[in-house]
């Protein structure tokens, strides 16, 4: 019996693209070809192929296939490998689903962990604060930064948030420095929790570095200098402070 690229892929339940991809790499043999030049595929082919969809099917990748090769019909322990693979995949789809169940219960954002969006949720968050945040829930351990803004919550409003929403880029050196008082109460209220924050990556100074080119980015030059202000003021008190002045007088603290 002899078919062609097409046919051979129709029996098989797969696509001409397919064939000729195992065939690019090693896969499937090349076939011998008519006297018109076209391919003519045979029984092994054919059942070569099954085999091959049928492992990749079952969650192999072609590299893993083609270590199996054609000798060992029922490779008993790639199977429990692969079987350990898919139970951790179950998992973490289980892990996934929850999320996303959380999510949309919760209507919460996509760009932060659940427990976080959660808790900002009637913070009032401008957008540049929920993308420090984001900033801050990736290189800083999760929990921290979770008690840390739970320690946010639970504040009297502050009214020099307001005033510093609306400081202009062009803000005199005057209204930056009295800004930065008004603002230091609440700061140093904050700073017993800086020895918790610590880096998920590792590094607190690769976090500071990642938190300081976020804050840069994020609010305005006269802004940043009134968080730079707070910084250095609170580094002039005693105590220790790890991280300052780089993370304690970022914009999370005068919330």
């Amino acid at each position: 019996m002899a078919w062609s690229t097409r046919q051979l892929a129709d029996l098989a339940g797969t696509t001409v693209r397919a064939v000729r991809h195992y065939h690019d790499v090693g896969l499937l043999e090349q076939p011998r070809r008519r006297a018109n030049g076209y391919k003519q595929y045979g029984v092994t082919h054919l059942v070569r192929l099954l085999r091959v969809k049928r492992l990749t099917d079952l969650g192999f990748t072609l590299l893993q296939v083609a270590e199996l090769g054609d000798a060992d019909q029922h490779p008993r322990e790639a199977l429990h490998e692969l079987d350990a693979q898919l139970a951790r995949t179950l998992e973490r789809l289980q892990d996934v689903r929850i999320e996303v169940r959380l999510i949309l219960e919760q209507a919460a954002p996509t760009d932060l962990p659940s427990a976080l969006a959660a808790r900002i949720r009637h913070l009032g968050l401008t957008d540049a604060d929920r993308a420090l945040l984001v900033v801050l829930s990736r290189v800083l351990d999760l929990a921290a930064v979770t008690d840390f803004v739970d320690t946010l919550r639970e504040l009297p409003p502050n009214p020099a948030a307001a005033a510093f929403d609306q400081l202009p880029a062009d803000a005199d050196a005057a209204t930056r420095h009295e800004l930065a008082i008004r603002l230091l109460p609440r700061s140093r209220t904050l700073r017993v929790m800086l020895p918790r924050l610590r880096s998920a990556l590792g590094d607190v100074s690769a976090a500071a570095r990642t938190v300081d080119a976020a804050v840069r980015d994020l609010y305005n030059p006269a802004q940043s200098d009134v968080l730079r202000r707070v910084g250095l003021l609170l580094r002039s008190r005693p105590g220790p402070v790890r991280i300052a002045p780089q993370i304690a007088a970022r914009r999370l603290v005068r919330q």
